[in-house]
């Protein structure tokens, strides 16, 4: 498919979202299945326009002065994709599947800007949302609600367990991977421009190896930031498809144990397939319906990755934001202090228990945590700012935090998805 092609697919995906509230994933794997005659690249441009056009939606919409998904299309075109009305003519000259280049409307947005534009516009996050990003950020909330619509990288986690990051850089160079700015095992490979797609680095030996995991730097950093010791023992109580669990059983050396839970079955199920493939020794994993009545009180840290609203992770996930709804925050916010009541029982006196989102909602946030502190005055809230210093120094990008205690890392900030962080312990 030539350009004008992949523009008019996008269209119509767009279309396809918009009218039925889709999610993307799932109007694009729709599309593919029935155009079976586009190819990978194809279906790959495809996907990177539909998601450069929901990631800048309601800027994209104002500059245009139209928020139809042919504007949109050809505005993340413009704007993400580099490509000049000029330059989308001579493309589009003699293709008989492009659409019409709309060039009075792409240069009338050229010559606007957001001086009148309402700020949330400007941030492209949804009106109700704004409020909770100045909150959180003060000042600097449209810069950093706005770094949430770039494309993210392809962070891969090393396996201490088999090998080293530079024996793993090696095998990966070739895709561009380099070594994190902040993770210490992590490699990074950027994400590319326009139809680039990201390499299908599963498909790799190293991979099938057992080298390496696929995962955010900022989730690499808030599983060291557990500080998991050799010989604990540790409860990962919402442990999901594992990725933490994997770095945390890295962290133990095999030593002591990971116990691996989550109320959701389907959630836990791939994480069979890729401690096998780790090479983990130290990981017990325990069904969704199993009595963990023996663990209270015994844990050293318990780890609560809690279910939140995910607006940390916007940059990989577009549409969720537009989807997002008040009433889905209320319920997680109910979520969110039944499951830290409940994972608090497993800490041993003088234990840790680690509460981590990848929210930038200070409710799911600092407020849960405070919140806590309220119902359990046997728990004192530690600094995590001090716990990033020792093991990442003051050279390194920061993560915000107003008084030490808390700390939330931003793709703004350092360079990561949005992760808020926060360790307490079990008075003895």
């Amino acid at each position: 498919m030539r350009l004008g092609g992949r523009v008019s697919a996008a269209i119509e995906v767009l279309q396809e979202i918009l009218d039925r509230r889709r999610p993307a994933a799932e109007a694009l794997k729709d599309w593919g299945l029935a155009h079976r005659f586009a190819g990978s690249g194809d279906r790959a441009a495809i996907g990177n326009l539909v998601h450069d056009a929901l990631r800048k939606k309601l800027s994209t919409a104002y500059l245009m002065d139209d928020d139809s998904p042919s504007s949109l299309a050809f505005g993340a075109l413009w704007r993400q994709w580099g490509v000049s009305p000029k330059e989308m003519q001579e493309l589009f000259d003699g293709d008989r599947f492009a659409p019409e280049v709309p060039i009075e409307v792409l240069e009338a947005a050229a010559k606007r800007d957001f001086a009148f534009a309402t700020p949330h516009v400007e941030a492209d996050i949804p009106d109700w949302c704004a409020d909770l990003f100045e909150e959180n950020f003060d000042d600097e909330w449209v810069m950093e609600a706005s770094a949430l619509s770039e494309r993210a990288p392809l962070d891969v986690r090393v396996n201490t367990l088999k090998a080293d990051r530079e024996k793993v850089r090696k095998q990966l160079a070739k895709f561009g991977a380099k070594p994190t700015v902040i993770a210490r095992h992590g490699l990074r490979i950027l994400p590319g421009k326009g139809a680039e797609r990201l390499p299908n680095i599963q498909a790799e030996p190293a991979f099938q190896k057992g080298w390496f995991e696929i995962q955010d730097e900022g989730s690499q950093i808030v599983a060291d930031l557990v500080y998991a010791q050799p010989g604990e023992q540790i409860l990962d109580y919402c442990a999901g498809g594992g990725g933490k669990t994997l770095a945390l059983s890295a962290s133990l050396d095999n030593k002591g144990q990971v116990h691996a839970w989550d109320a959701d079955r389907n959630r836990l199920a791939p994480i069979f397939d890729r401690l096998k493939r780790a090479g983990t020794r130290n990981v017990q994993v325990h069904a969704a319906d199993a009595d963990l009545s023996p663990l209270e009180g015994t844990m050293d840290r318990v780890l609560v990755d809690a279910p939140c609203t995910g607006s940390g992770t916007w940059r990989r996930n577009p549409d969720a934001k537009w989807r997002l709804q008040p009433s889905a925050l209320e319920k997680r916010l109910e979520e969110q202090v039944a499951v830290l009541d409940a994972a608090s029982r497993y800490v041993k006196p003088g234990g840790y228990l680690v509460y981590v989102t990848c929210s930038l909602f200070p409710q799911e946030n600092e407020y849960q945590v405070y919140a806590f502190g309220d119902r359990h005055d046997d728990y004192e809230l530690l600094s995590a700012g001090e716990a990033w210093q020792d093991l990442f120094g003051f050279a390194k990008p920061q993560p915000w935090s107003g008084d030490m205690k808390c700390i939330t890392l931003t793709p703004r900030a350092t360079g990561t998805d949005g992760f808020f962080f926060a360790v307490m312990q079990r008075r003895v």
